[in-house]
């Protein structure tokens, strides 16, 4: 298996140049984040995703958001259906069936409410880009903590958002295809503006309780490195950004 998976990224790690390099505009700084772990890199329109094949989910998203996305996603209506990603073997990917009575909901990483075109909104709904999130945290505080980093998209013009699965505490997994259960999600954001970063973690499980780490903290919980692009000074964290996500 493992095998396997060394052959399986080499493969997807060497697509078209091009679509490195477009992909590459997703990332601040345009450095792809570091992990500990091997991934499997997966470049759609809007966003990007660090795949883990042994999590079958993504150890991250990233996405590159300005104020004129923003308003384009919010004028865009209608939603897509859930879809397995077919970029990936079958033995590698998660699948509808996963889900199904399972007692999780299925959580987008980069939120559809980002996607400016319905091509990408459609791609937010690849399974490649879902992990099982309890329903009350992806419809209340989660939801929120996404609406307001389209807000500071908006009031910033330019910021960088990724999105993951942490494991600090096991919760098994779902489906025939053993997908991983995060013990919590994590948002990470850079405003180059205020030369910033904050990083909020919610817990997946009751009461959903949501709080600011720093960089190092998730770094060491995740083992990546979201923003590795950016300086010492760049990667300062805000007590500002953090209460502006927050609350």
């Amino acid at each position: 298996m493992l095998l396997f998976i060394r052959l399986l990224s080499l493969v997807l790690l060497l697509a078209p140049l091009a679509a490195h390099a477009s992909c590459a505009d997703h990332f601040a700084a345009q450095a792809q984040p570091t992990s500990s772990r091997q991934l499997i890199f997966l470049c759609s329109s809007s966003f990007a995703i660090g795949y883990s094949p042994q999590d079958r989910e993504a150890a991250w998203s990233a996405e590159h958001l300005t104020a004129d996305i923003i308003n384009e996603a919010d004028s865009l209506k209608g939603r897509s259906d859930f879809q397995e990603d077919l970029r990936l073997p079958l033995n590698a990917r998660s699948e509808l069936y996963d889900y199904k009575r399972s007692g999780w909901s299925r959580g987008h990483l980069t939120p559809s409410g980002d996607a400016p075109t319905s091509p990408s909104r459609s791609e937010t709904f690849m399974l490649s880009n879902i992990v099982p999130q309890a329903a009350r945290l992806n419809s209340g505080a989660w939801n929120h903590i996404e609406a307001r980093v389209r807000k500071l998209a908006l009031r910033q013009k330019n910021i960088y958002v990724m999105t993951g699965p942490a494991f600090r505490e096991s919760h098994g997994t779902i489906g025939p295809d053993h997908v991983r259960v995060p013990s919590s999600i994590w948002k990470a954001v850079y405003v180059p503006t205020m030369t910033a970063v904050s990083v909020i973690v919610c817990k997946n499980t009751a009461p959903y309780r949501c709080n600011s780490v720093s960089l190092d903290s998730l770094e060491r919980v995740t083992g990546i490195d979201p923003f590795p692009g950016l300086s010492s000074a760049e990667r300062s964290r805000s007590k500002i950004l953090d209460h502006s996500l927050l609350f």
